[in-house]
Parts: structure tokens; C-alpha cells; sequence
């Protein structure tokens, strides 16, 4: 497999405007999945809750990886979320889905 077919898989952590709806996510392809959240093309928890705005992710090489670690995060209560959130982004600022804040 060449470097440029292989592919990479993203834990990604959303939040409402208001930051009180939190979804916790896995993709293969995070700037096409924030597309898809913004525009509301899924019914579901984010297109209820709108949340669009990107605050955490993290990438894997494989997806079973990627996969128990959404898991894991998913069975957090909210304050380590939070915490996660906190400690790996600038003042829990907004991110662009290229990893720089969107500010």
C-alpha cells in the first residue's frame, strides 16, 4: 500500500453553539464529515442538537482502533469530556477540520 492510499481514521468530539449538546463521532474522512454535520444531511443526534462546531479529534491507523476509543470516550460521563476537550485544544477554542483553531 502506498502512502497516499493509506487511510487514517478520526475520534471527533462536537459541540452545540451554546456548548451544551456534546457528539462524540469516528470517520474516515473528517473535513467530508463536518461538511455532512453542518449541512444537516443526517437526521440524528447533531442535526438535533446542532452540533457543528469541532473542539477535539484524534487520528488512528486503524479503524478497530479508532472505533474503541469513540467507544471509550462515549462512556465518559460529561466532566471527562470536558477535561479531554480542555487539555488538548487552546482554551477548548473551536477547530477548523484541518486542526487549526477557527476562530
Amino acid at each position: 500500500m502506498s502512502p497516499r492510499s493509506e487511510r487514517f481514521f478520526n475520534v471527533y468530539i462536537l459541540v452545540s453553539a451554546s456548548r451544551r449538546a456534546l457528539y462524540v463521532g469516528v470517520t474516515n474522512n473528517l473535513i467530508r464529515r463536518m461538511m455532512e454535520h453542518k449541512s444537516g444531511e443526517h437526521d440524528g443526534f447533531s442535526h438535533r442538537y446542532n452540533t457543528h462546531h469541532l473542539v477535539y479529534f484524534e487520528t488512528f491507523r486503524y479503524i478497530g482502533n479508532a472505533i474503541a476509543r469513540e467507544k471509550e470516550i462515549k462512556g465518559w460521563r460529561r466532566e471527562r469530556k470536558n477535561e479531554l476537550v480542555e487539555s488538548k485544544t487552546l482554551d477548548g477554542k473551536i477547530l477548523a477540520p484541518t486542526g487549526k483553531l477557527n476562530v
